[in-house]
């Protein structure tokens, strides 16, 4: 195959089962609006199910589910058949997977649904089906051609799936107001977790922090941020408010024969930027790169310091 052949092929794939997407927006409706309430609803969790190609795609959607706060399972129907079905509860929910819908393996899963008064979600192309017709709602794939042409293998049919899978998810999310702060539980490793740390979890606080008063002489304050390793110290008021901070460069500024004579309140830099502690770290990095600082102080609600967090600390965390 020349590479013009092959890229020619790639972008059909592509575009047959990007038709496929859309055909799959366009079928989209009230029947989608209560499996989303139904689900968000539920007191158990969502039992997700597939033989073959739909149950790899079963299985993504229950990890998508899952890390996005609705509690949720995979579970083989073969393995259901033989003992694992034990572990489906009446307050469960089942979305089964299935193309055609009339796969033998889920023939006992569905019976033991109906059985136990189980809600029944059936993701099909075919309503028609035995799992179309068990289903107490239908997740209903367009008529669309699979992408492989004649040998017909799944490709069209898996990509939405997929994407009716994240659909609901973020449905889901929204529907019960999932926030950045509730993602990072769910993913405290690898970069995506370094990215939903907060500036609480890296800042450096209590008596890390270098702080001094407007009136301290600014031979002190330059122990204080030599001690303190950050190259700067912050400035608060009589009330422990942060009012201002003197860096290294405002120490070079104002150097001359009268320095040792200088006070704070004549060096320091008013109103610096500042961040709360609840914030992304990946937001301070991005206040710091836009500013061109490399530490920032955190204050709370009553604009007293918290923290601070240098760039290095950053970094070091793998937020880029």
């Amino acid at each position: 195959m020349s590479q013009s052949s092959a890229i020619a092929a790639a972008q059909r794939v592509l575009e047959v089962e990007l038709e496929g997407l859309r055909r799959l927006q366009a079928s989209i409706g009230t029947e989608f609006a209560a499996i989303v309430e139904k689900v968000s609803t539920m007191k158990g969790r969502l039992i997700c199910a597939g033989v073959g190609k739909s149950g790899h795609v079963a299985r993504k959607i229950t990890a998508t589910l899952a890390s996005t706060g609705t509690p949720s399972q995979f579970i083989h129907p073969t393995e259901a058949s033989h003992g694992d079905m034990g572990m489906i509860g009446t307050d469960d929910i089942l979305l089964i997977l299935s193309k055609s819908g009339e796969v033998p393996e889920l023939s006992d899963m569905i019976a033991y649904g109906k059985r136990f008064k189980i809600p029944i979600i059936a993701m099909t192309a075919n309503a028609a089906s035995v799992l179309g017709k068990a289903g107490d709602y239908l997740m209903l794939l367009p008529d669309a051609p699979e992408a492989c042409g004649e040998t017909r293998a799944p490709t069209t049919s898996t990509t939405m799936q997929i994407a009716y899978g994240d659909a609901l998810a973020v449905a889901l999310l929204e529907r019960r107001g999932f926030t950045a702060s509730d993602f990072r539980v769910y993913h405290p490793g690898g970069k995506l977790g370094a990215m939903l740390k907060s500036v609480a979890d890296l800042m450096h606080q209590a008596d890390e922090l270098p702080l001094v008063r407007p009136t301290t002489p600014m031979m002190e304050a330059l122990l204080t941020m030599t001690a303190k390793r950050f190259g700067c110290t912050g400035v608060i008021d009589d009330q422990d408010r942060l009012i201002g901070i003197v860096t290294d460069g405002d120490v070079r500024r104002k150097a001359g024969s009268d320095f040792a004579h200088l006070t704070v309140g004549e060096v320091m830099t008013m109103n610096p930027m500042v961040v709360s502690p609840h914030a992304l770290a990946a937001e301070a990095l991005a206040e710091l790169n836009h500013s061109g600082r490399s530490v920032v102080f955190a204050v709370d609600e009553d604009e007293k310091p918290v923290g601070l967090l240098h760039l290095h600390d950053l970094l070091r965390a793998g937020v880029m």
